[in-house]
């Protein structure tokens, strides 16, 4: 695995942020920088490391339309995941027993020690990305971002995202109109 210390394609350098922007457009570069590294050093969602911690996580047989839905991607992008990992010997597939339409998938010995693997390299990354911080500066971190993370759910929750720049106001309207519809 390489170290997060090595280079990596990241975006030029960002310059310091001048100090006349506002706290809340800093905020946004800030979290909008974080959010372009971290995506860079996660594989997706469907990646075969991915499909493969999953597949250890279960410790057994899933389906493949299970499989797929765990993993919240197209059934063709899955499929072509686990003809991958299949041939390079890391999964065994079998007709299902309850659904013929459908396959069951299990780790192969191989594909278990690659699962763990990952899954080493994922701790050890998660570790390393945060070791800057102290533990009280994590529980501090993760409480603002759980505050966040309630107020933007709250906030934005039905929002229209092709309408940007108008979130604010049409999540504000939103939630007045289903008070208003309680109070009726």
């Amino acid at each position: 695995m390489r170290g997060l210390k090595e280079k990596r394609n990241w975006p030029a350098e960002r310059p310091m942020i001048p100090q006349n922007t506002s706290i809340n457009d800093r905020l946004i570069i800030r979290m909008r920088d974080l959010n372009h590294i971290m995506r860079s050093l996660y594989e997706g969602k469907g990646s075969q490391k991915h499909v493969l911690i999953v597949l250890e996580e279960i410790g057994g047989r899933i389906t493949q339309r299970e499989l797929t839905q765990r993993l919240g991607i197209q059934p063709g992008s899955a499929s072509e995941v686990i003809v991958k990992l299949e041939h390079a010997g890391y999964i065994a597939r079998t007709p299902s027993e309850i659904d013929r339409r459908t396959a069951d998938i299990t780790l192969t010995e191989a594909g278990k020690a690659r699962a763990a693997e990952a899954k080493a390299q994922r701790v050890h990354r998660h570790e390393e990305m945060f070791s800057c911080l102290s533990e009280g500066e994590k529980e501090e971190l993760l409480g603002l971002l759980n505050k966040i993370h309630a107020d933007w759910a709250s906030r934005y929750q039905g929002v229209d995202r092709s309408d940007r720049g108008q979130g604010s106001r049409r999540a504000h309207r939103c939630r007045e109109d289903k008070r208003r519809t309680k109070e009726e």
